[in-house]
This record gives C-alpha cells, structure tokens and sequence, in this order.
C-alpha cells in the first residue's frame, strides 16, 4: 500500500482539533454534539522518569508519580476518570494525592467531583473556586456551567504561586492574570525541565480566549513571554490542547498572537465596529497555520477585538 503523507499530515494536525471539538462539545461549524466517552481512548508520553503526559478529550493532563504519591494536572470530564486512574495505576498504583486545576473551565475540571470522593486534595488559583462555586455562562458556546458541588471545589487555593516538593522534583505553580481566563496556572517541573501551560498554550490551533472571565489576548501574549523565560532548546512543554511542543512552538504561538493583535488594534484603531472589523479578516495572514481548529479564524478575531476593547 502507497504511503500518503498528506493524509498522514492532515489526520496528524485533525486529532489534536478534534479532541478540542470534544472538549467543548462543538462540532466545527459551532452546533452541540453529544460526546460519547466510551469511545475515547487515554494515551500516555513518557517525558522523563516519574512525569508523563496523559491525551484523551478535554485538556491535556500531567503527572507527577514516585514514593510520594501521584500529583495531577487537570483531570478533564467525570466520564473519563475512570479510564485516567486506570492509565495512571499503569504508571504507578499508589492513589492520587493531589489534583491542580489549571483554570475553570469544564473540560478541565469535570472529573474534580470524582477525584474528591476518592480522597483527592483539589488545589487552584483563588479565582477558580470563585467561579466554579456560583453558575457560570459561556456565551461564546451558548452553554450554562452550573455550580459544582462542594466535594468538587478547590481545597487549597494561592493568589500568586505555590510550591510541591515531591517525587525528587519541585513542581513551582505560578498564576498568571488575565489570559486565556483570570485564574490561570501553569507549572513548570524544574528539575524535569518540563511545563505544563494549561490554555496559555493551544499547539496549532487558535486559542479560545475567555473574555467573558478575564481573558485576554494581550494576556495570552505576556504569559508566553513569562513561559519562555524559562524553557531552552531542551524543555518538553505540555500545551492545554494539541500536541508535545517545544520552546521553538511556543514562540509561534506568541508571535502568531502578536500578530493578530497588531491587525486587529488597527481595525480598532481605524475606528471599525467589531462586525467590520472582523470582516476585514484580520487573521488572513495566519489562517493557513493556525485556523484550522475548532475556533474559525472569524470567531478568534472577534475575541481579539473583544478584549482590546475592554
């Protein structure tokens, strides 16, 4: 049988959009879709000894394991946990200590209610438990995220950073302000040379950027430049959704903002209304890299203009 590369390519770049799709419950012309968990398979990258990338739909999940316990990052939708501890308990049987939530947002947080029944400690930045602890409402994907219930809310919050010393390895959570929401975190395994970004970071694909809950692409913006303050050639950087990336793609991705911003505050500049302005396409210049996502170049234009004008 021929080898197809541009099939093999295309269907490379579709999985990293399609659990994206799932993680909102979006098809991509933007209608809901009933997710069907069962199919969903959890996929497991060794990054390097105790720490391991786990892939299924929602946000992409870390792991820190050893002789003091599991720590998780994210813990994506209640439907799947079981199928997370399962390739977890491959990794290491012990049960998890600690889950972070890197942000609010459903696809990252819907197994919290399971991880706390099972003894789980949630921790997150302040403003998370604020937003989960009250209905919440995404306009942008016409979904009401009800309140969750208390077995299912950060325990342990900060308002800056905090820190965990396990496994050999210090795990240093650091929040920064208003980018893709206004309680983002990431954490940067120091020792490892890893990072997980949460949303700070979609590989490959346009962000979608919370303004409704603090966001902004100016935010996204400064959160990169922080993020590559501390990655080399060397450092494996877990993105909240797409593929393993590197320092390298993490300057795409800012720069492709950049350049976005630049575009859309001179359609702001000359005056344009939002409905003008993204007509005017202001991401053209991108579209062929970055627009094949689950967010049409259109709507992130129109999140862009949204947050500069706030």
């Amino acid at each position: 049988m021929q080898f197809n590369f541009q099939q093999f390519w295309t269907r490379r770049r579709l999985l990293p959009v399609l659990a994206v799709l799932a993680a909102f419950g979006l098809t991509m012309d933007g209608g809901a879709q009933a997710q069907d968990y069962s199919k969903i398979t959890i996929k497991t990258t060794k990054l390097s000894d105790g720490i391991h990338m786990l892939t299924g739909a929602g946000g992409n999940l870390g792991v820190s394991s050893g002789p003091d316990g599991v720590f998780l990052i994210d813990d994506q939708f209640a439907p799947l946990t079981g199928k997370i501890l399962a390739a977890i308990k491959a990794i290491d049987p012990k049960p998890v200590k600690f889950v972070l939530n890197t942000h609010w947002h459903f696809d990252h947080t819907g197994g919290n209610e399971n991880m706390g029944k099972n003894g789980t400690v949630i921790v997150a930045h302040d403003n998370v438990r604020k937003l989960m602890s009250t209905d919440q409402m995404l306009t942008a994907f016409k979904k009401k995220v009800p309140a969750a219930p208390k077995i299912a809310l950060p325990v342990i919050t900060f308002n800056d950073t905090t820190t965990f010393h396990m496994n050999g390895q210090t795990l240093h959570i650091r929040h920064l302000p208003a980018g893709h929401t206004n309680g983002d975190s990431f954490v940067h395994f120091r020792e490892a040379d890893v990072i997980h970004t949460g949303d700070l970071f979609f590989n490959g694909l346009y962000p979608f950027i919370d303004v409704e809950h603090g966001g902004s692409i100016s935010g996204v913006i400064a959160a990169a430049g922080e993020i590559l303050k501390l990655a080399g050639p060397k450092t494996k950087i877990i993105p909240g959704h797409g593929p393993l990336a590197d320092k390298a793609a993490l300057v795409a991705y800012r720069d492709m903002l950049i350049g976005v911003r630049k575009a859309v505050q001179a359609q702001i500049g000359a005056g344009k209304s939002r409905a003008d302005a993204v007509a005017a396409a202001p991401t053209q210049a991108f579209d062929g890299v970055w627009g094949k996502g689950f967010l049409k170049p259109a709507a992130f234009a129109g999140f862009a203009y949204d947050s500069l004008k706030n």
